[in-house]
């Protein structure tokens, strides 16, 4: 048994089931409450200095704000907020079924502890794009074939749709500043926990595939190398594939045509 299954046995009465659909119905009602005053957005950011001086509700509270990629705090147009939350709706559905109300709430709550700690490091605000990006990359592992049609038009499969996201994520990693590059890596701390020994042993294996295979190429019989050979005629099964080929009683192995009769051997 391994470790996550230890600790559902022991801590899954703690599961919230539906958990994802609690945090979409939220950032929903965020979204309206800061759509009729615009400084409610303000009371909800994670932001340490602020934590510090007792609004500990920030802690959780930055989880339900409708953020756009990589600008904390900025509210996008209700048709896009509509299709994210509605995405991150299908994936939290199907990670449940996939993993469990359990393992879904513990690799989130891991995500949020990880971007949280990053905040306090850096002493900045972070926004929930990254972990809902960590969300993205575990359906992705899940369900790597799964057809998403991309603005309702363009299908793809997913494993391709998270190779495009994890590109564009590594050139941001690059080329931004440390506190990005700690917030991604706190916001994937979940993602590298329940995945990262998968990645290492299927990479350790493709490896050693790799390396029987080179071995077997390098001492395989070389393709221009007959397995068969008439003793009479030098014919082989390379020259005339349509040819059979018989041992005779002198050990010599002859093409039917020239297979020498036992009297032949005999004499």
């Amino acid at each position: 048994m391994n470790l996550l299954d230890s600790l559902e046995r022991r801590f899954g009465w703690l599961a919230i089931p539906g958990l994802i659909r609690i945090v979409v119905a939220l950032t929903a009602l965020v979204y309206f409450l800061t759509f009729l005053n615009p400084n409610f957005l303000s009371l909800l950011t994670l932001d340490p200095a602020r934590i510090m001086h007792g609004e500990v509700w920030r802690l959780v509270t930055y989880i339900f704000i409708p953020g756009s990629i990589g600008q904390p705090g900025a509210m996008i147009q209700p048709l896009w907020l509509l299709l994210a939350l509605w995405f991150l709706l299908f994936i939290g559905d199907r990670l449940e079924h996939a993993w469990g109300a359990f393992r879904l709430n513990l690799y989130f709550f891991v995500g949020m502890i990880g971007t949280t700690i990053a905040a306090f490091f850096f002493g900045e605000q972070f926004s929930n794009a990254m972990l809902a990006s960590s969300l993205f990359f575990a359906f992705a592992n899940c369900y790597p074939d799964e057809v998403i049609y991309v603005l309702f038009v363009l299908p793809m499969k997913v494993k391709w749709l998270a190779w495009v996201s994890a590109a564009l994520l590594l050139l941001r990693f690059a080329t931004g500043p440390n506190s990005y590059r700690m917030a991604l890596i706190a916001a994937f701390a979940n993602y590298l926990i329940f995945f990262g020994p998968d990645l290492v042993r299927a990479a350790r294996n493709r490896k050693e595939v790799a390396s029987r295979r080179r071995r077997f190429e390098e001492n395989a019989r070389p393709e221009e190398d007959a397995l068969h050979h008439c003793a009479n005629c030098g014919a082989t099964e390379l020259t005339n594939p349509n040819l059979e080929f018989r041992v005779a009683r002198d050990g010599e192995e002859y093409c039917l045509a020239h297979l020498p009769s036992a009297s032949k051997v005999e004499a």
